[in-house]
């Protein structure tokens, strides 16, 4: 079984398009939506992560395409130079999954890097320039 961390990109024609059943149903994939921006009559982006066969997840991308729907594969790794890091939270702000975060009492930063989706959204917030993200995934026009 593998997993992926997917973005997909939907133009306004493609927001009541039903892909997360079509997923489940016809390419036997779990699908777990991570984080949603979706109204009507606009772009819609979607983040989600999907588990199954390797060749499911392809025939589904593959289909995902056909659609009119963009993607992009988040498969690189986010590393953090804590040492440098002055706990300032901007990156928590920007960090849709809360896998990097501060709480008390010493409201200290915390990556968990199981739940980090490697979006980068956290690397333009960085005011040290601090995270960085090595090998991109693969991406749809």
């Amino acid at each position: 079984m593998k997993k992926e961390k997917v973005s997909l990109t939907f133009p306004p024609s493609k927001i009541t398009f039903p892909l997360m059943t079509l997923l489940v149903r016809n390419f036997d994939l779990e699908v777990n939506i991570l984080h949603a921006d979706i109204h009507l009559n606009k772009t819609g982006k979607l983040i989600v992560e999907v588990s199954g066969e390797e060749d499911s997840i392809e025939k589904a991308l593959q289909f995902i395409n056909e659609q009119g729907i963009t993607y992009h594969l988040f498969n690189g790794t986010l590393t953090w130079q804590e040492e440098e890091c002055v706990h300032c939270g901007a990156c928590t702000s920007v960090c849709p999954s809360r896998a990097l975060s501060i709480a008390g009492p010493d409201f200290r930063l915390t990556f968990n890097k199981e739940e980090c989706l490697v979006c980068g959204l956290c690397i333009k917030a960085c005011p040290l320039r601090l995270l960085h993200l090595a090998h991109r995934g693969n991406e749809t026009a």
